[in-house]
């Protein structure tokens, strides 16, 4: 980098790249990443595309500076530097974020997925946004894994989940294991009984539910405290099997709701639990565990779906029992996810029987899977962010997520020529013929592809084509292999150069990608299950795990085959 040699000066980029990286942490409580930097410096000096590599030393080094400095320190050098950017700010998070309600300082809150397997595209929601609320406020970010029900949970999950926050770059201050609090769930359950605010049923569960439905009250429910703590301590000793007795905690009967009618707190079950074992017998239900964690926790704010309305009602009835100011609450509307495989148990059963080949098979929604197929992290947390917690419903729109991923991996993000279903041409050429296209189009720094035609015993060349292709270019006079030159043919498969006059582009002739005959092995794999199959260009390996664009198919992540020199892509999107 230089001005002799006609790029930048390093002291004109370090001074763009640090407003910008100074705006991005400000947007993101504290934190900036090198992506949306990057393409916001080129997306300014669009003439520095040419000396991107360098260009990217200097926003790199400048993204490290600027997590270095504190929040405060950000916004006050940013608002000298550029104030408009900080307007900016306010403007985005109108329409992205809104402020939280009732904030007074720091913000706890927490994100509390089950532990019955990985995180998929839906929990991204809820994870990111409480993330990004701990971020621009300042305080905790709590991830409590819920993991009361012993059938529903999955020991591997504990440190997947765990990896997939990681993946999604949420910054996790605090972990729990609610196996670990049995112990503070059961006081707070003899708590609410001695003050009469809960009882120990031992109807059958649908006799409890008709009562309920009709408004009537369960004929233990007005016993005498001493008789129900006696009947706890008998749940606890396993004087009952499972089924046969549970800690209720009365509500309102007359309530025009059924559902808020008297809830099971606590329940009886002889399934071990991976953590505990058979240690407990009496396990908490959702509604009592979230209610007594949140305040325990020192949660200030609550984020979730509207399906939740009946929940956030019913935990309100312990804290109102036990005294406790409740958190504020925010109901965001329901989001759904069509064509898309994400139920648990689904995927367990056809992993199990060869249908998916892990958590990260390219067609399931999981973290893993879009993680596998290169969709970055940065292009979820713009999605959710933009989508922001409004209580309306909608529908998840991939093409959207895309739209953002490619905006993250454009400045980067390296070119290659994929042939699917092959067809081998035979070329004749008065001179040895060797492609040269750009790494990237907008990037020299990246450097040049190099392939050159192989020569056969009869002085001639071979190149292949895709089969598509083929039926296309057979009927013109003269077409062009892209960044090769022009040629026509001269058989059924002979070809012939015909020079690099570019030209035949403006008389529109037909420009088609291409390979060697010895190009690698490749296979894409698609999430609707489909694949194709070609060659590609042989930088494709010096790739492994890369986002690469295939030019006219699409982009995808690439794997080298550990068996030998092919590759695998998968496929994320054209």
């Amino acid at each position: 980098m230089g001005d002799e040699a006609g790029g930048p000066s390093e002291e004109e980029v370090r001074g763009v790249a640090r407003k910008y990286a100074l705006q991005n942490a400000v947007q993101h409580g504290g934190s900036c990443e090198m992506g949306p930097v990057m393409a916001r410096v080129l997306g300014e000096r669009a003439d520095w595309r040419s000396s991107a590599r360098a260009v990217s030393a200097v926003v790199k080094d400048a993204v490290a500076q600027v997590n270095a400095l504190g929040a405060d320190a950000q916004l006050e050098e940013l608002e000298a530097i550029d104030p408009s950017l900080v307007e900016r700010r306010v403007q985005e998070r109108e329409r992205g974020l809104p402020d939280l309600e009732n904030v007074a300082g720091e913000v706890v809150m927490r994100f509390a997925p089950g532990p019955s397997g990985p995180l998929h595209v839906g929990h991204s929601r809820a994870a990111i946004l409480n993330d990004e609320y701990v971020r621009r406020y300042g305080g905790r970010y709590i991830l409590r894994l819920e993991d009361t029900d012993p059938a529903r949970v999955m020991p591997e999950a504990y440190d997947m989940i765990r990896e997939d926050m990681e993946w999604l770059g949420c910054q996790v201050h605090e972990v729990y294991e609610q196996p670990d609090r049995f112990d503070l769930y059961y006081e707070h359950a003899r708590q609410l009984l001695e003050m009469e605010a809960a009882y120990v049923c031992t109807c059958p569960a649908e006799e409890l539910r008709e009562l309920r439905a009709a408004g009537r009250a369960c004929p233990h429910r007005d016993v005498v405290a001493t008789v129900h703590l006696d009947m706890w301590d008998r749940m606890l000793e396993g004087a009952y099997g499972p089924g046969e007795a549970s800690m209720v905690i009365k509500t309102d009967l007359s309530d025009p709701n059924p559902a808020l009618r008297d809830f099971v707190a606590l329940r009886i079950s002889d399934e071990p639990h991976p953590k505990t074992g058979d240690r407990y017998r009496v396990y908490p239900l959702y509604n009592f565990s979230v209610a007594l964690d949140d305040h325990l926790m020192g949660l200030t704010h609550v984020l979730r779906g509207k399906d939740h309305l009946n929940n956030t009602l019913r935990q309100k009835w312990v804290y109102r029992y036990l005294g406790w100011e409740p958190p504020e609450f925010h109901h965001y509307g329901f989001v759904s996810i069509a064509d898309t495989v994400l139920k648990t148990s689904h995927i367990k059963a056809s992993m199990a029987d060869g249908r998916y080949s892990g958590w990260d098979d390219p067609r399931l929604g999981t973290l893993r899977a879009l993680g596998r197929r290169g969709i970055s992290p940065e292009a979820l947390r713009r999605y959710w962010v933009e989508a922001s917690i409004r209580p309306i419903e909608m529908s998840f729109s991939w093409k959207t997520l895309f739209a953002h991923d490619r905006d993250v991996h454009e400045p980067t993000t390296p070119r290659l020529f994929f042939v699917p279903n092959p067809v081998e041409l035979a070329v004749s050429s008065p001179e040895p013929l060797v492609g040269h296209a750009p790494v990237h189009p907008d990037d020299p720094e990246m450097g040049v592809r190099q392939v050159a035609l192989p020569s056969s015993d009869d002085g001639r060349y071979g190149v292949v084509v895709a089969r598509d292709d083929l039926s296309r270019i057979s009927s013109a006079g003269r077409f062009r292999l892209k960044d090769l030159g022009n040629f026509e043919f001269t058989g059924p498969r002979e070809i012939a150069y015909a020079g690099d006059d570019l030209a035949i582009v403006k008389e529109g002739a037909p420009i088609v990608h291409w390979t060697t005959p010895e190009g690698v092995q490749t296979r894409v794999l698609r999430p609707d299950g489909t694949r194709d199959e070609g060659l590609v260009e042989p930088m494709a390996l010096e790739l492994d795990g890369r986002f690469v664009q295939f030019e006219r198919y699409g982009f995808g992540r690439l794997e080298v085959d550990p068996g030998g020199p092919s590759v695998t892509s998968f496929f994320a999107y054209r």
